[in-house]
């Protein structure tokens, strides 16, 4: 199930101690499909969580490590064996303590520095939450854009993380009771325009090559012909960033905060060239943002040295029908994706689809933070 030019990165056995309401789990997973089903709060969220961490080295949420913790517990581990197509093999590990730094090691050695992981597992997370998107604000559509980005370009994370510094020691001397120091205000604003300059380019590029992609599967999943467009706003349009700061500088001191820059970017959503918040049924905003993932993942297939990213589905067929979730099946289970992991509530008809197909694919039964294989 190889697509010619790329190479598969699988998790083929996870291990997990006492990570969130998982007590202990390990597991052998299929190459391609591995689906969970469990009632709500089972813990199936939860083991997408731990298949994300190691590729992240941290929660979806972003919640601190110590919250990860199984109640009543004082430490939780994580380790995963990768192979790849090319014969290359990973164990990527995570052991936190409580009180404790934690350690994130790839084959038995510590990092010198988290942002080194990043990229190397290539993942696309796809979860109900991720209506926010749409319904969101702006801050949530700068992630999607950060996270993607920050898989294939170190160069982008850095100018984030720079960027990112520098806005918020613009920030502390603005609402500071005395005057700023104006040389201090010209240096932070120097650092903000030049990695704001490079986060808008790399977004830039980023959007214009997703919007084909993300309109032709949006076309495929919904069966709709409703015209739907994304549109990239960045202050870094209207003229020169550095100008536009300076000139910004005693209406930001009045409010307290920067009011331009690039952490202020956003992506318009349309449908029928009105705001899909507004106008877009829950069908709609569903297909809109599933669509929207999907591309994310096509277009970090391209870029991610020809690494297959990992595909987590979290519940995503919910409030969808038969037809649509069949479809979504079909297209995520076809040969432009690699390995993936589907949560659902609803074993029966998640099996029949999968019957239906000639793919591998193992089951998992999820139950108060238990996972067993399902026998066949």
């Amino acid at each position: 199930m190889h697509l010619e030019g790329f190479k598969d990165m699988i998790l083929n056995r996870i291990s997990i101690v006492n990570f969130k309401n998982i007590k202990a789990a390990d597991l052998e997973l299929s190459p391609k499909m591995n689906c969970f089903i469990g009632l709500n709060g089972a813990g199936k969220t939860n083991f997408l969580d731990a298949v994300y961490y190691l590729s992240f080295c941290h929660g979806v949420s972003g919640s601190p490590d110590s919250q990860l913790i199984k109640h009543d517990e004082d430490f939780f581990m994580l380790e995963g064996n990768y192979d790849s197509s090319d014969e290359v093999q990973d164990v990527i590990s995570c052991a936190m303590k409580k009180g404790r730094k934690k350690h994130f090691k790839r084959n038995g050695k510590d990092y010198r520095k988290l942002s080194q992981h990043i990229g190397l597992i290539p993942l696309i997370l796809i979860s109900p939450s991720d209506i926010s998107l749409v319904i969101g604000g702006g801050e949530e559509r700068r992630k999607f854009m950060d996270v993607a980005i920050s898989q294939y370009d170190h160069t982008y994370l850095s100018a984030l993380m720079r960027y990112d510094k520098a806005l918020q020691q613009r920030n502390a001397l603005l609402r500071g009771e005395a005057e700023p120091d104006a040389t201090l205000l010209d240096v932070l604003e120097d650092e903000m325009a030049r990695q704001g300059n490079i986060l808008f380019d790399k977004r830039d590029n980023f959007i214009e090559r997703l919007i084909p992609v993300f309109q032709e599967i949006y076309q495929d999943i919904s069966d709709c012909q409703e015209e739907i467009s994304l549109k990239y706003v960045s202050h870094a349009r209207e003229g020169d960033l550095l100008e536009i700061l300076r000139s910004g500088r005693a209406r930001d001191r009045a409010v307290g905060h920067s009011l331009h820059g690039a952490h202020r970017d956003d992506l318009e959503m349309l449908i029928g060239g009105y705001p899909l918040k507004r106008e877009g049924s829950q069908g709609q905003l569903k297909s809109f943002v599933l669509s929207l993932k999907l591309a994310q993942f096509d277009f970090l297939r391209q870029k991610s040295d020809g690494i297959m990213p990992l595909l987590l589905l979290d519940d995503i067929f919910d409030k969808l029908d038969v037809c649509r979730v069949e479809r979504i099946v079909r297209l995520v289970s076809g040969r432009h994706f690699g390995q993936i992991f589907i949560t659902d509530t609803n074993r029966d008809h998640l099996d029949g689809i999968l019957r239906q197909g000639d793919g591998d694919y193992r089951i998992f039964l999820v139950d108060n933070g238990n996972i067993v294989e399902k026998s066949e």
